[in-house]
Parts: C-alpha cells; sequence; structure tokens
C-alpha cells in the first residue's frame, strides 16, 4: 500500500472531516507531512480526472465530497443524504449572525424588523450558531456567533472567506439588506476574536 492509497482509504471511510492528524493515525509509519503530501496530490489527481467527487479542505479538516452539480442526480434517491435547506429567514438570520457576530437576539430583530427566537432555536439545533458569551447590560443576554459546523457545511476554511457585503448585495437571490455600517473585516475582527473557529 502506498501513502496515497492509505489516505484516499480513510477519507472515503469517513463520514466528517478529518485532520491531517487523524489521518495518520490509521499507519504508524505515517506522519501528517506525508498525509498533507498525498492529499495535494488526491485533489490535483481528482481534479485532473474530472471525477464526480472533490478532496476539500474544510474548517475541522478534510472530506472528499461529491462535487455540488452532481446534487440534482443524487435527489432522486431515498438512501443517499440530503442537505437540510434553510427557509429565507433562516438564512437571512444566519447571514447576520455570520457578519455581525458577535449579536444579540433583538439587534437581529432590529436588522429584519421581525421576532427571531424560533429561527435562532433551530439554528443551535442544527449546531450552525452558538453563544459566545454574554452583553455586559441589565439581563445579560446572550451574544451569538457562529461555530466550525457553521463553516463545514458551508464549504468555509475561515470566515474570512465569506463573500464581502458588496458581492452578497449584487446577487438577487438574497433579499436582506446587509448594510451593518461596517465591513466585512471589522465584522470578522469582533471582540470575541474569530467566532465560528470554535468547537
Amino acid at each position: 500500500m502506498n501513502v496515497q492509497q492509505i489516505v484516499e482509504a480513510v477519507l472515503f471511510a469517513s463520514d466528517a472531516p478529518l485532520t491531517a492528524g487523524d489521518i495518520a493515525r490509521a499507519d504508524e509509519n505515517l506522519d501528517e507531512d506525508q498525509v498533507e503530501e498525498a492529499i495535494g496530490f488526491l485533489r490535483a489527481e481528482y481534479d485532473d480526472a474530472g471525477r464526480s467527487f472533490q478532496l476539500v479542505d474544510l474548517a475541522e479538516g478534510y472530506q472528499v465530497l461529491t462535487r455540488p452539480e452532481f446534487a440534482p442526480y443524487l435527489e432522486r434517491f431515498d438512501n443517499v443524504p440530503r442537505s437540510s435547506r434553510l427557509s429565507g429567514p433562516a438564512l437571512e438570520t444566519l447571514a447576520i449572525i455570520a457578519y455581525r457576530q458577535p449579536i444579540g437576539r433583538l439587534e437581529m430583530e432590529y436588522v429584519r424588523g421581525v421576532g427571531v427566537s424560533g429561527v435562532v432555536r433551530t439554528l443551535q439545533e442544527r449546531g450552525w450558531i452558538r453563544v459566545l458569551g454574554h452583553r455586559d447590560v441589565p439581563g445579560r443576554p446572550a451574544l451569538y456567533g457562529t461555530t466550525r459546523e457553521f463553516l463545514d457545511y458551508f464549504n468555509l476554511r475561515s470566515l474570512d472567506q465569506l463573500p464581502s457585503l458588496a458581492e452578497i448585495r449584487d446577487l438577487d437571490s438574497v433579499n436582506v439588506e446587509l448594510d451593518f455600517g461596517r465591513d466585512r473585516d471589522e465584522a470578522a475582527s469582533g471582540d470575541a476574536g474569530v467566532p465560528g473557529a470554535e468547537p
């Protein structure tokens, strides 16, 4: 067995992202550098061959995933896991949290113009947002931010890969106004460091 075969076998068998260190545990002769080199080789091989899957670098490690353009073909099969779709209100609220974190529920409601309690609960149940802390005011309201699961779901390695607010405003499919008076870089470097990088 060569290193590429071992790394490929481990990645195909896993249903969750794996770090180079995780993969290296497969054989006592493997180290992280060898794994990283094999991953680079496999990624190039899949891309060059035009395979229907790709090796993706996510927040929690590497994972082999079907390319998005093949999703319509997979939807015909009941035994293929489907990605759970977000409702419009949930997507809008998630976008607000992603760009303004840490952010409180009242701020979200001010931006959206409607209550968000149910949506926030749904996003927490999915593991895409979490409480980062509490505002130091009476009642100590919770401040929310995104999680590693959020990054993984949207194939992001970090919040820096989010599109700029200007790019989002140009998309016809996004109906929420995200002009918060500060740009993405300021939002990503907010009070709590880089939310979303914590489990």
